[in-house]
Order: C-alpha cells, then structure tokens, then sequence
C-alpha cells in the first residue's frame, strides 16, 4: 500500500534551495514515488491541497546563504510540518558541490535537525554525502570531485556566494559542527550495505554523529541508502534518494512503481530567466542567444537606475506580439570577472538582491502579458521568481536533464516551472525545457 493511499507521505525532506528541492524530487519521482514540493513550509489552509496524494513531501528553503541561526530556525519549522503530515523519515538536501561557508549552514543545520529527532529511534547518528554521479559529482576518501577536477579546481572556487576552495569535506564539515566528523570509506562501500553498517556503528561507538561518505556511482548509493533505511534522518545530495523509494517499498509501504510524474498540460506563452553565473549556464546562455532573442541585465546599470526592468518586458512583448511569437530570454548571467567586477563595486549581497529583485519583477510582468511556462536557471533566482508569482506548491514531473523535472504549480491558475540549478543541464537546455513544459519552444 502506498502512502498516498494511506493518506500519509512517507518520507519528509527539507531542501536550502529552491533548486536543489525539484532536483531532490525529480529522483523520488524516478523512483516512483508521488512527491509534491511546498515553497517554504505551507500555511495551515495549504496544508490539504500540497500534501494530498504524495508518498514524499519536499520543503523548498532559500537557507543556504542566509544566516545560520535562520537557517536552524526555517529548518526546524520545515521539520514540523513534516512531522505533522506523519511523515516516517527525513532527508536533508544540500548541493551536490557541497556549497557552504566556514559558518554553515550544512553543518549546523544537520546537528539541529538531529537534536529534534532525538525521540527517534536512529536518530543518534547520520551520514553526508552530496554525490550526484550522473552529474559528475563524486566523493573519494572524503574528497568531493566534480567530473575529473577536485571540487577547488571546478570553478566552484569561484562562487560568488560560496566558493569552495577546500575539497576535503570532512574537514570543511569539522569546521561547521561542534563535534568530531567520520568517514565512511570506499572500501566499505565496495563491499555493500552490510559493511557500511558496520562502518556506521564503528564511527557511532567513537562519538561521530555525523560520516561523510564514498560514492563513486549509483551503485554505491544505492548500497548507502539500503544500508541507511533505520536512520530518522539523512542528509546529501538527491542523489542520496536514488536507494530511498525501493527501502519503503520493500517495507510494504509504497506500491510498485507507477506513473508518478504525470502532469496537467499547462498551454500560453514562454519565457527563459537566468540569474546564475554557473558555467553551464554560461553555455546555456550562449547556445540561446545565437539563434534566439535575448536580453541583459546589468546590475550596475540596475544599481545606476537605469528602466531595464521595463526595457526588458518591452522587449519581450514585442516578440509575443509578432507575426511569428517566440520566447525570450532575460538574463543577468556574466563571466566571473565581471560578476567581480559588479560586486566590487555594488557589494555581494546588494548585487545578488537587485538581480533577483529585477527578474522577480519581470516574471510577474510577464505572467500579465499571458506566459504560463518559465525556465529559471539558478537557485537563488528561482526562489525569488517562485515567491513573485505566488506559487506555494508544485506537483513534480518527469526528468528534463539529471536533477531537472517539470514541475506544474499547484493552484487555480498552473503555472509550468522547469528550476535549474546553475550547474545543471545540457547547452540546449533551455530549449528542451521548453518543449517538454507543453509543446513546442516557438
């Protein structure tokens, strides 16, 4: 029997980004489980309308670069709805990069979602592994690589929020918590589900509550999630929830696989908004504007007063409105060097702020002039283009690219949302988004 069947979801995950939540619930989708993700933890009246039907249930955060005592507290009041809604165990998802500071938040929001499951049985204990293998990431002896470079090598080094320049993360992890962080090694790993328990147990008799573990392939999360199925709470990557459909289902919980990412077709207009500074979006952006029409902003030109804002809506009406229409892409994306160069001058926080207020803005103008399909690229930027349309849940489709699927909003008027995480996606990305949010990209 499944949990929608019972009425009850099975599994509770809380995610920092907007982002990494639909990549989160593109693999439980996969897995066959019906999963519906809320935009920060839902209001009393939502409650029945975003949690009915799903075996899993995904809280959607904008934690991840936000103080670390408000992050605790968002996490906290996401772990009680879940709670709430009877959910029997929980996920933790961060970056598949990993992406933290010295201060948190990775470190010091596990700990505190630990403390509050202590009447768990499992709870004493929890592993952190951000592979994603399918996207490149992998973690050897502790060490996150992203394809072939290790993760201070990947560009990430780079961030503009979070630039990760240690690759060890069990010591990036040590410098976040209060206690000694373990390992569970690829050796044991190789070996299967029964020797990571032991590796577990043997990291848990000398006081570790938090492991970082090995994964290479998906082999290998497959065997970290058999072998975690007592714990109350884990926290990773998605790719850490491949293993995780199939435990409920061998406990008689969840039913054989079924079409868990059938979504409404959602028809009208279409538009791209890219907010990230990735370099696959880079690529993304650089394979739409060949052939496509585009649109910059600038922050130091928003930041100067300039009407981008209204220029940008102008242009994108008057490609609606042509003889032949075609979506547009409105985009703040810039090489690292001139997002150096815009936060020199403007400040980290306040460049970021006036991107992300500029797009927000946008996607409700545009939302007037008739689009009901948005591609987002970047985390940040879709947690404030989601807030600005007033979307407060999604039901999840199936996958577009590793870690994207379509998503429909939940309410009276759908909206069709693919959100990417700025690493994420092919360099057509944008295109085949496009189509497979319902119909064709022109």
């Amino acid at each position: 029997m499944s949990g929608a069947q019972q009425g009850r979801a099975l599994l509770g995950c809380i995610a920092d980004d907007f982002t990494g939540a639909t990549d989160l619930a593109n693999m439980l989708v996969r897995g066959g489980m019906r999963t519906v993700q809320t935009i920060g933890v839902p209001e009393a009246q939502e409650v029945a309308a975003a949690a009915r039907g799903a075996d899993a249930l995904v809280v959607a955060l904008k934690s991840r670069t936000i103080e670390a005592a408000d992050a605790i507290s968002q996490s906290l009041a996401a772990l009680e709805w879940l709670r709430a809604q009877g959910c029997r165990q929980f996920f933790f998802k961060y970056c598949s990069t990993f992406d933290s500071t010295d201060a948190g938040n990775i470190g010091p929001v596990a700990e505190a979602l630990l403390d509050a499951l202590a009447d768990l049985p499992g709870s004493g204990l929890t592993i952190a592994c951000p592979a994603f293998p399918e996207n490149g990431r992998t973690v050897y002896r502790g060490h996150l690589f992203v394809a072939d470079a290790l993760l201070n090598e990947s560009g990430m080094e780079n961030h503009p929020l979070t630039p990760m320049r240690d690759p060890n993360l069990v010591r990036v992890l040590e410098r976040q918590t209060q206690g000694t962080v373990g390992l569970v090694r690829y050796d044991a790993v190789a070996r299967g589900s029964d020797a990571v328990r032991v590796a577990l147990a043997a990291e848990q008799a000398k006081g570790v509550r938090i492991a970082i573990a090995d994964a290479i392939s998906d082999s290998d999360l497959h065997t970290l999630g058999a072998a975690c199925a007592d714990m109350a709470l884990l926290t990773g990557g998605s790719g850490l929830a491949l293993g995780l459909p199939e435990n409920f289902r061998r406990a008689g919980l969840l039913s054989a696989a079924c079409d868990a990412g059938a979504l409404p077709r959602v028809d009208g207009g279409a538009a791209v908004l890219a907010g990230s500074a990735s370099r696959a979006t880079l690529g993304q952006v650089a394979a739409w504007r060949a052939s496509r029409p585009s649109f910059r902003l600038d922050p130091l030109a928003l930041a100067h007063g300039e009407p981008l804002v209204e220029q940008a809506v102008a242009f994108a009406r008057e490609h609606f409105e042509a003889s032949t229409p075609e979506p547009v892409l409105v985009y703040a994306t810039a090489t690292p060097d001139e997002v150096r160069a815009a936060q020199h001058e403007l400040g980290v926080e306040r460049a970021g702020a006036l991107v992300e207020a500029a797009l927000a803005s946008i996607a409700r103008a545009l939302h007037a002039l008739g689009v009901r399909r948005f591609v987002v690229a970047g985390g940040e930027t879709s947690g404030a283009v989601v807030q600005a349309l007033g979307v407060r849940a999604l039901r999840i489709g199936t996958q577009i690219d590793p870690g994207v699927p379509a998503t429909v909003s939940i309410g009276p008027t759908p909206l069709a949302l693919a959100l990417k995480s700025g690493n994420f996606g092919s360099v057509d990305f944008f295109e085949k988004a496009l189509r497979q949010l319902g119909g064709a990209a022109s």
